[in-house]
């Protein structure tokens, strides 16, 4: 430096003068430093006041007087810009950011002058103590230089997507590891953000370039911008979110399980927060079990026990959730409610289980299910019907069968007689049970129980033929079940007679057998004609006894019989007794 002062270079008085009048009143700390950085030549007042030091009391003195050992490395080549923890005459500290002047920029005579202004409490954590936390966080720091296209990474971004840090790689060479359509969707995405001066943010799949390995990443980033507005690059963060992203979708798989598991079961899913006394229904089920829409929303547990559950029914319920949330059992309780839409009652199963606020906490929220339970209920109520109403006709059915037995006993003059009346009339009892159990049990056609006795005697070559023996006129009529048995083993009887008396024991007898229902009131009439001459019997057989007793008793029927010379004539008229669709399983 003597050299170039020797050939004219040293400044003249008057512009040390400027210099130095600019020295003394800069708004910033300025300092001169030695060449070696060791030794502050020069302190302005202004730093000298942020350090606590009188005008000109830093001049000569050492650097780490002000700059510690820590952060100055004890030469020239230690020290370098960023922001830095300056030591006040106090024996406190200060943040100054330090900026050092370039070789183009130095003092003359070959000092190191430095720059130090205050630094942003906000501005320093975002500079410093922040990177640790991105770092920490799985986060790398990025920039895009709009103007060249590249791309700039710190060590962690470079990390995550294969690159060397620093400057590396082009956006143009970058968004080839991402699928075409999704990188022009990312393109279009992020010019609206910095169109509209916003941050932005997204995530895809990236094809790490190391290794072609495929991850998911996660970016944010803005813009950053001239003094006239323009975006001349943008900065971010970049982060690896692969895990996040496959615990999203395991997830929502399971998710999905839960629903398609919920849907099968048609179950509905709520829950309830205890707090604030607001409900939260989880699937289309639950709306439809209590027959809202979604848009009309959801109920609370105050709506649910005092307008929607039967009054009944509420005590059950308040009692169940007092137990579950005394013992910490699961809630379980069965309740009828009236559905919004169309005011018809449904029982209901709910099962649940409050959620706590730690061990021992206070109840948050009840998670549980809800089941329509109306149909199993009433099959469970039917089906214990059924089996009542089993006993009963198997108690009747035997008695029916001893009655038989009885009476076929007192009329059978042979063994071999009492065998074939007998076998007839289990046989036709039996034929009645079959039209039955082919019904469920709930009525009889009176058409097919006449068939099946009377057309073995029919002449026609199929049963939709007229026929000049066998008669059967009459509407359809279905025999409930209470009267099927009695009035078959009645037709039986009738069959039975007129083939061994009447006139189906000649060759021309015929039997029409003619009815219809009026008011609910069975009406038959069973005429014979062309049979040998009737006489009107001189003792009374099952049969009659069956006719008088059996139908009048059991049917409430009155019955006419006419044993006029030309046949035999008889007419009936039951009541139908009213179904009871209860007893029918298949309902």
């Amino acid at each position: 430096m003597r050299d170039r002062a020797e050939q004219g270079s040293r400044p003249t008085d008057a512009s040390l003068g400027l210099y130095r009048a600019a020295f003394d009143g800069a708004p910033v700390g300025l300092v001169v430093l030695s060449p070696d950085g060791s030794t502050i030549r020069a302190a302005n007042p202004r730093l000298c006041r942020w350090l606590g030091y009188a005008p000109g009391d830093l001049d000569g003195t050492s650097s780490d007087r002000v700059i510690g050992p820590d952060e100055f490395g004890g030469d020239a080549f230690g020290l370098k810009s960023g922001i830095r923890r300056c030591l006040r005459a106090d024996g406190s500290s200060l943040d100054l950011r330090l900026t050092l002047s370039d070789e183009a920029a130095a003092d003359p005579f070959g000092e190191t002058v430095a720059v130090l202004d205050l630094v942003d409490a906000d501005e320093l954590v975002r500079a410093e103590q922040n990177r640790d936390a991105l770092t920490a966080a799985g986060l790398g720091e990025w920039r895009w230089d709009l103007t060249t296209g590249q791309m700039v990474f710190s060590r962690r971004a470079a990390q995550i997507l294969g690159y060397a840090p620093g400057r590396s790689v082009t956006w143009a060479a970058m968004r080839g590891q991402i699928e075409p359509a999704e990188a022009e969707r990312l393109r279009a995405s992020v010019a609206e953000a910095l169109a509209a001066g916003r941050p932005y943010a997204f995530q895809t799949k990236f094809r790490r370039a190391t290794d072609g390995a495929e991850i998911w990443i996660g970016a944010r980033g803005e813009a950053l911008l001239t003094s006239d507005g323009a975006p001349v690059g943008v900065v971010g963060v970049v982060q690896d979110i692969t895990t996040q992203v496959e615990a999203r979708a395991a997830l929502a798989e399971r998710e999905e399980r839960l629903r398609v598991a919920t849907t099968v079961a048609d179950l509905g899913i709520f829950e309830w927060h205890v707090l604030d006394d607001q409900a939260t229904w989880e699937n289309e089920r639950m709306f439809a079990i209590f027959g809202r829409r979604p848009e009309e929303g959801s109920i609370g547990k105050a709506t649910f026990l005092k307008q929607i559950l039967h009054p009944e029914d509420r005590p059950i319920f308040r009692q169940a959730i007092l137990r579950a949330l005394r013992e910490n059992t699961i809630l379980h309780a069965t309740g009828r409610i009236r559905r919004h839409d169309d005011g018809t009652w449904r029982t209901i199963d709910m099962a649940g289980r409050f959620e706590r606020s730690g061990s021992g906490g206070l109840p948050r929220r009840l998670i549980g299910v809800v089941a329509d339970v109306t149909d199993r209920h009433l099959s469970e109520e039917r089906r214990s019907l059924l089996i009542r109403e089993l006993h009963h006709r198997v108690k009747n059915t035997l008695a029916t069968v001893q009655a038989i037995v009885g009476s076929t006993a007192r009329t059978a003059t042979s063994i071999d007689s009492f065998h074939e009346a007998f076998v007839g009339r289990i046989k036709s009892l039996a034929h009645t049970h079959s039209v039955l159990t082919e019904a469920t049990w709930q009525t009889a056609s009176l058409h097919d129980l006449l068939a099946s006795e009377l057309m073995p005697y029919a002449e026609s070559e199929t049963e939709t033929s007229p026929d000049l023996r066998i008669a059967l006129d009459g509407p359809p009529v279905d025999l409930p079940s209470d009267i099927a048995v009695p009035i078959g083993m009645a037709i039986h009887e009738l069959t039975t007679n007129a083939a061994k008396y009447g006139a189906l024991s000649t060759g021309h007898g015929r039997v029409a057998i003619a009815w219809n229902v009026e008011d609910g009131i069975l009406h038959l009439d069973w005429r014979e004609s062309g049979g040998p001459p009737v006489e009107p019997p001189t003792r009374q057989g099952f049969g009659s006894r069956l006719l008088q007793r059996v139908l009048t008793t059991q049917v409430q029927a009155q019955i006419r019989t006419d044993y006029a010379r030309d046949g035999f004539h008889l007419t009936l008229a039951a009541p139908l007794p009213a179904r009871n669709p209860a007893l029918n399983p298949l309902a």
